[in-house]
């Protein structure tokens, strides 16, 4: 596995020496006994066989880092991305809407003067409304025209 981690052994009291006494005897025998060795190698068979605990952290902590580095650099790329399109913009795109701007609102403001000296324009904030009664009444003139030549045409051809 990737993962690393420290193994956790089971000790036995009688593997240890029992309780907390002053000498180090127990009823299986001497540190070195047969019994106490076939103690010692069931716990190192139990932490690695049945103690998953440090696998699985080691697996997790393997795992936590690798995400974290992939979205890192994931949002580095995005974030790159980012930073280019609004240099872009700042550089490039920018300027040009803003001097296209400017060339039309002087072709605009030049038209106005020309149509005021000519007496064709008049300098008056209620035109507007004006302009816009008027284009109201002329889309509903349309409307009722095209309403009247679809009962016209459903008539011509309800009659054939």
């Amino acid at each position: 596995m990737s993962g690393g981690g420290t193994e956790t052994p089971v000790v036995c009291e009688a593997a240890s020496g029992g309780g907390g006494g002053g000498k180090k005897k127990d009823s299986l025998g001497t540190a070195g006994s047969p019994a106490h060795l076939i103690i010692k190698d069931l716990g190192e068979i139990h932490s690695r066989l049945l103690d998953h605990r440090p696998v699985i952290q080691g697996e997790t902590r393997y795992f936590v880092k690798e995400f974290e580095e992939k979205r890192g650099l994931r949002e580095m790329r995005v974030l790159e991305n980012l930073k280019n399109m609004i240099h872009e913009t700042n550089e490039h795109t920018l300027p040009a809407c803003r001097e296209t701007m400017h060339d039309s609102l002087n072709h605009v403001l030049q038209r106005r003067k020309f149509l005021l000296e000519q007496g064709l324009l008049i300098e008056n904030p209620l035109c507007f409304i004006s302009v816009q009664a008027a284009t109201d009444s002329v889309c509903r003139l349309q409307q009722r025209e095209q309403e009247r030549n679809k009962e016209q045409c459903h008539t011509h051809h309800f009659l054939q």
